[in-house]
């Protein structure tokens, strides 16, 4: 195959965007730039070239709203619980099993990582924090080891596999042109074997520090000099407004959400209900949680209940965007690579339009050892440096495309070097091995060292990842 000077702009386009995560820059520029040229040598263009631009990002929005409306739907749930205190309510009854600190570690994994798969670990973490680590501390749980449990647990396992949102997965899969339940079921079997392996091992570490319960501990982590993080005035601020609701709600959220869960396992494993294919479980999710959000704003205040929702809502978007819109411009440069999309992008017809990544891998094919252990662990440390800019969910569009254009080639489908490049990308930028990430928070709360935090972690959690990477290769 002949490849023309738009394949090669696009191979120095990606590396270009290796390489700035690599410095820890942010790769937005260097996304919106390298598409540009890509459009302009591709269409001998200067004018179309930016017309690139806008389509690729446009194009990607398209691609991508559903997964900005599930956050924006669930993270607008969040406030309306908060505004009743129903949030603190759903996890007080585990403040009153944290008799020491070994079962108070594994209470904080459960918890974190519970919240986490539904809100994400940005609320879970000042929940948690706030109110979960001063008892763990009390019980002889070191800060280190409150710390490490709610980012291996949030940040690490549950983010990871997004199961329930299943945000990430469809970033991965929507690049490859893969199945997406596919990659997500592998996805969450990954993330479990990584977990389970990071948190049993860190616990190895951290068990001859546990102390016996005592108020000594807590008053000495309390006269630590260290400005607390603004989640913590925040969530303080929350628990002082209570509504007579609040126990309420906080019992209906759970069970909603359980219901649904129980739903969408009977749906894929038995024949007695129709199988929730594709987004449809999200779109479930996020329905329920819309009426919730509904009821909870008007049991809170029915005459000022409609500003509320909307208000609400609004401060979903927000952080929707906020967490999400510097994935837009760099999933348009990816997407330009998959020829389906890119037709969309250059307004061609499909029979006509490039793939760019497709035609660098055959092209390059006789070079590649048709190993799938070498592609396996190659896809998950492409995933690892794309998690160096510290979000996670930004190297995915990458790691996906690079899946798709490899996948039969070396013996491993797309779907498994899918669900193995995101477990890199996102248990490294995701909030356990980068400092500059939101790992930062989570130190904040336990008045910890974020890059002592990344010590602790590094070895548990590299473990759990080569481990998961090798039994995916071998049973998927």
């Amino acid at each position: 195959m002949e490849l023309t000077a738009a394949h090669w702009m696009y191979l120095i386009g990606t590396c270009i965007i290796i390489l700035t995560m690599l410095f820890r820059q942010n790769v937005v520029a260097p996304s919106i730039i390298v598409t540009f040229l890509v459009g302009w040598i591709f269409t001998g263009s200067f004018t179309v070239g930016l017309q690139t631009i806008f389509n690729a990002s446009l194009v990607a929005a398209g691609e991508l709203f559903n997964i900005f409306l599930i956050i924006a739907i669930m993270t607008a749930l969040l406030h309306s619980l908060r505004s009743l205190g129903s949030d603190e309510q759903m996890i007080t009854p585990f403040q009153r099993v944290m008799k020491n600190g070994h079962i108070s570690y594994w209470i904080i994994i459960f918890v974190t990582y519970t919240i986490s798969l539904f809100f994400w670990p940005t609320p879970a973490v000042p929940l948690v924090g706030a109110l979960l680590i001063p008892v763990a501390i009390r019980a002889g749980l070191p800060p280190i080891g409150a710390a490490i449990a709610i980012s291996l647990a949030g940040q690490g396992m549950a983010l990871s596999s997004d199961y329930v949102i299943q945000i990430a997965p469809t970033l991965t899969a929507t690049s490859a042109g893969a199945d997406v339940d596919i990659v997500a079921d592998r996805a969450f079997v990954l993330s479990i074997i990584t977990g389970i392996t990071a948190i049993v091992i860190a616990y190895l570490f951290l068990r001859k520090h546990i102390l016996r319960p005592s108020n000594k501990h807590l008053i000495a982590w309390e006269k630590i000099d260290q400005n607390p993080h603004q989640h913590i005035e925040d969530s303080e601020k929350n628990q002082q407004t209570k509504s007579k609701y609040s126990l309420l709600f906080s019992i209906l959220v759970p069970v909603t959400f359980l219901i649904i869960i129980s739903y969408m396992f009977l749906a894929k494993f038995s024949d007695f209900i129709p199988s929730v294919e594709g987004g449809t479980g999200a779109a479930l999710i996020g329905g329920a949680s819309a009426v919730l959000l509904i009821a909870a704003s008007m049991f809170k205040n029915v005459r000022s209940s409609l500003n509320n929702i909307s208000d609400n809502l609004v401060k979903g978007f927000l952080f929707a965007f906020k967490a999400m819109g510097p994935v837009i411009p760099i999933a348009g440069f990816f997407f330009i690579g998959s020829g389906e999309l890119s037709a969309k992008i250059l307004g061609m017809n499909a029979e006509e339009s490039p793939s760019f990544l497709f035609d660098l891998v055959v092209s390059g094919q006789q070079f590649i050892p048709e190993s799938p252990f070498i592609a396996g662990f190659g896809i998950l440390l492409i995933g690892m440096i794309t998690g160096l800019d510290g979000s996670g969910f930004s190297g995915l569009p990458l790691v996906g495309s690079l899946s798709g254009a490899l996948g039969n080639n070396v013996g491993v489908d797309a779907e498994t070097l899918s669900a193995i490049g995101q477990m890199g990308s996102i248990w490294v930028g995701g909030g356990t091995l980068i400092a500059w990430s939101s790992l930062v928070a989570v130190a904040g709360f336990a008045k910890i060292s974020v890059m002592e935090l990344v010590r602790k972690s590094f070895f548990p959690v590299m473990i759990g990842l080569i481990l998961s990477t090798t039994i995916g290769l071998w049973i998927f």
